[in-house]
């Protein structure tokens, strides 16, 4: 993070697709914002579950990840690999962080799963589990930014943890303070209005 102030990352931020962004990879997709940097910007799709239990490819993290205990799609990159995501309550206000689990914003950090599970167990608020992640570029988010495919706003820790992660699109656009809230009621099709 040299050289960029805190106000120029994006880091914990998330990214919400706009109806115009083109790649069905992020249709009306939620990005978390895990590392933005001038070497790029990394996050993981937090409304994509795929029908694979947790405890089905990481044994002992079923028990502790959020309904649906699935497996999300974090993104089109690296789909081998897994990337922990939790909200630490209290995690915001300075404690030490618990082992296996290191601060990205505020009370959500990245899981360390290869630390064994029931050193988070008591620590954790909740828990998902991505395969994958989404990549940028140096540069690269910030051009998609200027042609308009992102919006970019706060993150809440409850945004990690949705229970209906197929509404997550609408609710955080309605949440918004501003024109952003009426986007929330774009038609799936347009073609059909």
């Amino acid at each position: 993070m040299a050289g960029m102030t805190e106000v120029s990352s994006l880091t914990g931020r998330l990214l919400v697709a706009t109806p115009a962004l083109a790649d069905p990879n992020f249709d009306r997709a939620v990005v978390l914002l895990l590392d933005h940097d001038e070497e790029g910007s990394l996050g993981v799709v937090l409304n994509r579950p795929t029908p694979v239990d947790v405890s089905d490819i990481l044994e002992g993290w079923g028990d502790l990840a959020g309904e649906p205990g699935v497996v999300f799609q974090g993104g089109p990159v690296s789909l081998d690999s897994a990337l922990g995501v939790a909200v630490v309550p209290g995690g915001a206000s300075g404690e030490a962080a618990p082992l296996g689990w290191r601060r990205v914003h505020g009370a959500i950090g990245l899981v360390d799963l290869e630390a064994p599970p029931e050193l988070l167990a008591s620590a954790l608020g909740s828990l998902r589990i991505f395969a994958g992640y989404a990549g940028w570029g140096p540069g690269q988010l910030e051009d998609e930014l200027v042609d308009g495919a992102w919006y970019v706003v706060e993150s809440e820790p409850g945004d990690v943890s949705s229970p209906s992660p197929e509404r997550l699109w609408r609710e955080v656009l309605r949440r918004q303070r501003n024109e952003l809230a009426m986007v929330a009621t774009y038609p799936d099709d347009p073609s059909l209005n």
